[in-house]
């Protein structure tokens, strides 16, 4: 009983209940004495924050690999546009061929997988377009996903700051509370 305050031995006997009543295993695993439903709600808070900031973390790393990919996806593009301009512009999709970086062929392996069919750095002005359209199109997709978890990050944060301050406020009351409490004792 030496870990127990005086305060929090006063408030039990001004109130009648023993610490066994208030027992209970934190969303950590370690077990906590508490002595009044005030304390109960500040760390039901507190965990709703922690809740929440575990989500935040996923969704940030999901953020950042997004980004990566649509830089990549970026240089692969403005590649294939400086290629697609290197032909005349009354050149048909079969003649000759423009060589393709090493890095944006890299770049559209890893995104379209086997949908890159052509072994070369070599491409033809139709196979050109076709790409650019492919590789606008990926980016297109990848920014939707961007906005929607853009906007679900907000939303997180918002909840985060929430619960912080609410456990805040609640702390707040709580030691108000309890001064008021002890003083009248």
């Amino acid at each position: 009983m030496s870990e127990i305050s005086q305060d929090t031995v006063r408030l039990s006997q001004a109130w009648g209940a023993s610490f066994g009543d208030y027992n209970y295993v934190k969303w950590d695993g370690s077990v906590k004495t508490r002595f009044d439903f005030q304390d109960l709600l500040v760390e039901i808070s507190e965990n709703r924050a922690v809740t929440v900031e575990s989500e935040v973390q996923p969704l940030s790393t999901r953020i950042m690999h997004r980004n990566r990919r649509l830089d990549k996806l970026g240089s692969a593009l403005a590649d294939l546009t400086k290629l697609q301009s290197q032909f005349d512009s009354d050149a048909k999709g079969t003649d000759r061929k423009g060589t393709l970086k090493q890095s944006s062929y890299e770049t559209l392996q890893e995104v379209f997988g086997d949908q890159v069919d052509f072994t070369e750095l070599k491409m033809t002005k139709s196979e050109v377009e076709y790409w650019l359209q492919m590789v606008k199109s990926k980016i297109d997709s990848l920014n939707n996903e961007a906005n929607k978890d853009m906007t679900r990050l907000e939303s997180l944060v918002d909840r985060r700051d929430e619960a912080y301050s609410t456990a805040s406020d609640l702390m707040n009351k709580v030691s108000d509370t309890r001064s008021t409490l002890i003083g009248n004792l």
